[in-house]
């Protein structure tokens, strides 16, 4: 039977991947096909499936990667191959985003088609600059245009006299290229050159920058500050609300680029922590995760366990590696019955609660000096204690424990390598002063980085503030050279945030950080 193909216009929101809708979401994990624009987030390609093909077709100024009449026909097209296609574009494809035009020419052709809305930048900037559109002490009507028509329906025909006197607040798509005949325009057909007016760009993404003005210096102010599109500018009285109501601008780290290098597969959580005070987070990977070499001896001590006193776990890894061997061999949690859980730190532990077990004992100190010394206190003379590690781990633990009089077995559990991809990236964000901070949570991914980067990793890090989680990566980056100017008092990744949000704070003055924007 021929598959039936289908067609979703998708509005992808302003900007900010997390503003997408469930439906919306939904219907790129489903795809076949997705067809994305200039101002849809790239990173909402990723909601695709691996196998999905994605072609880009972004339109901006001057520039079109694909004639409009082309899009359509591509669309169409592929639905009759039996696709479902995703036509991912940026806001809501119905708001100034010629969704209805790709609709029509859907419905002439016969390909069945769903619209799914999307949050319109127009909105999602006034809302993420700390204006609201309406306020009933301000106006109660809203006016959205177009600042960039089709060519053959100029600005100028437009009814200004309506849109100066009989709308509280008006919203201009697409209309940097025309805001001196904008502003001259509203002046002219009787709007005060008083009239507040806010231009937001990069809206809802680390790189928003709003500015503001009246409509009788705003196109100085604009040149002055080179403030270029993609912009959307917001006129009215509401404008005023900012000084009260901004708030995404005004998160700690906000206007802050920094530089991740935890393992692909861990990023995702810090990211997003830290995308939670505001800051722009690349992330470029100097570890990867892998099995170890000979899984005899880790089996030897899972088939230990019913003689096994103490399990640590020093790390989320160790938590993952440590229950994927459980579920290979046949096991579950139930293999742990009798044996106490020793966790380094709460992320640790919240690894083992996602898998319904409680960590029976978290050091105050989260590192392993603070595991010896908490097991020191318990008392592990004449106990086994079963230690699966990471093939570069510090032995430590397993050297102290041992002259406390505990049996201890420290397998080797994963290992961290060096990826094969990444060092030229790193040069190039350090080359271009594109960073203000660089991130490291563990030695190796510190001494990877330096290897990656190469022997003037140092020179090429001044001017950018390096944090670590912890002492023992604190004088790893001595060992090289380096200046820690980061390390919280407890090794967390929510402790050390905190450090880092001090740290800005402290610093936002002052000069030598790296460029911004």
């Amino acid at each position: 039977m021929t598959r039936i193909g289908r067609v979703y216009l998708v509005g992808a929101g302003p900007g900010d991947p997390g503003l997408i809708t469930v439906k919306g979401r939904d219907c790129l994990r489903r795809a076949d096909v997705v067809v994305y624009d200039y101002l849809a987030n790239p990173a909402l390609l990723a909601e695709a499936p691996p196998a999905a093909e994605r072609i880009y077709v972004g339109k901006s100024r001057g520039r079109h990667q694909l004639p409009q009449e082309e899009i359509n026909a591509l669309l169409a097209e592929r639905a009759r191959r039996g696709k479902i296609v995703v036509r991912l574009k940026g806001g809501d494809p119905y708001v100034f985003g010629r969704g209805g035009e790709e609709a029509l020419h859907l419905r002439e052709q016969g390909i069945a088609f769903e619209v799914v809305p999307g949050v319109s930048a127009g909105f999602a900037a006034a809302a993420y600059a700390g204006i609201p559109l309406t306020h009933r002490d301000y106006t109660t009507s809203l006016g959205l245009v177009t600042g960039h028509e089709n060519p053959e329906k100029k600005m100028s025909r437009l009814d200004w006299e309506k849109l100066a006197g009989g709308v509280g607040t008006l919203v201009f798509y697409m209309g940097m290229a025309n805001l001196e005949l904008i502003t001259r325009e509203l002046v002219r057909h009787g709007r005060s050159p008083r009239t507040p007016v806010a231009i937001v760009r990069w809206a809802t993404t680390p790189r928003q920058q709003t500015l503001t003005g009246t409509l009788a210096d705003i196109v100085a102010k604009v040149r002055a500050a080179d403030f270029k599109p993609p912009a959307v500018i917001i006129v009215g009285a509401v404008v005023e609300l900012r000084q009260h109501l901004a708030w995404f601008e005004e998160r700690p780290l906000f206007g802050r680029r920094l530089l991740i290098t935890r393992a692909a597969e861990q990023a995702a959580v810090f990211q997003q922590m830290l995308e939670a005070r505001g800051a722009e987070v690349l992330s470029v990977p100097t570890i990867t995760t892998r099995a170890p070499q000979d899984w005899g001896p880790v089996d030897a001590g899972i088939a230990a366990l019913p003689n096994t006193d103490f399990l640590v776990l020093t790390s989320t890894n160790a938590v993952d590696f440590f229950f994927a061997r459980l579920r290979d061999l046949g096991l579950d949690a139930r293999a742990l019955g009798g044996v106490r859980l020793v966790a380094v730190g709460p992320k640790t532990a919240a690894a083992l609660s996602e898998r319904g077990l409680r960590a029976d004992l978290v050091p105050e100190s989260f590192q392993a000096e603070g595991v010896v010394e908490l097991l020191r206190a318990v008392g592990v003379a004449g106990k086994r204690v079963f230690y699966p590690h990471a093939e570069l781990a510090r032995d430590l633990i397993a050297r102290e424990l041992r002259a406390l009089g505990a049996e201890v077995d420290a397998p080797v559990l994963y290992r961290t390598l060096m990826p094969e991809q990444g060092g030229a990236e790193l040069r190039a964000l350090l080359e271009k002063r594109a960073l203000d901070a660089v991130i490291f949570t563990a030695s190796s991914t510190l001494e990877n980085f330096v290897r990656m980067v190469g022997e003037d990793a140092a020179h090429l890090l001044e001017g950018v503030a390096l944090a670590s989680i912890g002492p023992p990566t604190t004088r790893t980056a001595q060992k090289f050279g380096l200046t820690v100017h980061v390390e919280p008092a407890h090794s967390t990744l929510d402790d050390l945030i905190e450090a880092l949000v001090d740290y800005f704070t402290r610093t936002r003055h002052e000069p030598g950080m790296a460029h911004q924007g």
